[in-house]
């Protein structure tokens, strides 16, 4: 075929006013993590899906490998996604492991009035209603204690898939965390509400009322636990970050402590420890 130059059109100059906008229709660019919370919550769940044979379940333990160790690392918003979905997976192995008499209650805290109550199961249509673009921080202390385990329990699961010579350390290291930060977090989620209730534990200045005690912020309070005695730790000073209550050198001292026995309901321990921290403030110890 012959081509006559004179008759070809040559192409028209490039206007960058009149070219087309980039992207969609409407100009304007839509990525996943800017969708609806519950269309990306059900996009993430749909990454794996039940599992049928081994091969099915294997693929499912390194999809959810990948949303522990991937994608909740993108961004805020595929963080709490991702952690909606690990923790409706995970929880009912995790309150299976709970060691009787001890409860928990490791979701994000709302602040509200009643007591805890023993959480039992997260379905997908309770995590619906959880925003991904809310908060990532909780004041609730055993959250991270159920994401810990998470992470451990994914990573074994995974290594143990990909080598028959892979030594599983997952029933000591759930030993320690079942049996010393699960409940010692509990204790401090339950001195949190009945602390607050008695109003000698306050978490936002902007929420409390007329008190007959200063309390003391939640963030400087920890537990100390061990098999026979609970006690409450405060910490001073170290800033104005949470966990100090003055400024300068931090320090930790143990103002409250009651015993305990091994097979004690961690809320008698808890509701001992905010009536000693009444008693301890109500003495003429100052609070913040």
């Amino acid at each position: 075929m012959i081509l006559d130059e004179k008759v070809i059109l040559p192409p028209p100059p490039y206007s960058k006013a009149n070219s087309p906008p980039p992207g969609p229709p409407g100009g304007v660019w839509r990525t996943l993590s800017a969708l609806p919370p519950h269309l990306l919550l059900q996009i993430v769940y749909a990454t794996f899906s039940d599992a049928y044979d081994i091969e099915d379940a294997r693929e499912q333990r390194k999809t959810l490998y990948w949303l522990t160790v991937g994608l909740r690392l993108v961004n805020r918003v595929f963080y709490t996604t991702s952690m909606n979905v690990l923790r409706s997976v995970y929880l009912p192995l995790y309150d299976s492991l709970i060691r009787p008499p001890y409860t928990s209650d490791p979701f994000p805290f709302s602040h509200t009035s009643h007591p805890p109550t023993h959480a039992k199961s997260l379905s997908m249509s309770s995590t619906q209603t959880v925003s991904p673009r809310s908060g990532l921080t909780s004041v609730q202390r055993e959250t991270p204690i159920l994401d810990l385990f998470i992470a451990l329990k994914v990573r074994d699961d995974v290594w143990a898939d990909d080598s028959d010579l892979h030594l599983s350390r997952a029933e000591s290291t759930f030993s320690d965390l079942f049996s010393l930060m699960q409940p010692r977090a509990r204790i401090e989620d339950l001195v949190r509400e009945y602390g607050v209730a008695e109003g000698v534990v306050y978490i936002d200045r902007r929420r409390g009322g007329k008190v007959t005690v200063h309390p003391l912020p939640f963030s400087a309070l920890s537990v100390s636990f061990s098999s026979r005695r609970v006690g409450l730790v405060l910490t001073t000073g170290g800033g104005s970050g949470a966990g100090s209550v003055r400024g300068g050198a931090a320090s930790k001292r143990t103002i409250v402590e009651v015993p305990r026995t091994r097979d004690e309901a961690l809320e008698a321990a808890a509701r001992r420890l905010v009536w000693e921290l009444r008693d301890w403030l109500v003495d003429g110890v100052d609070g913040v």
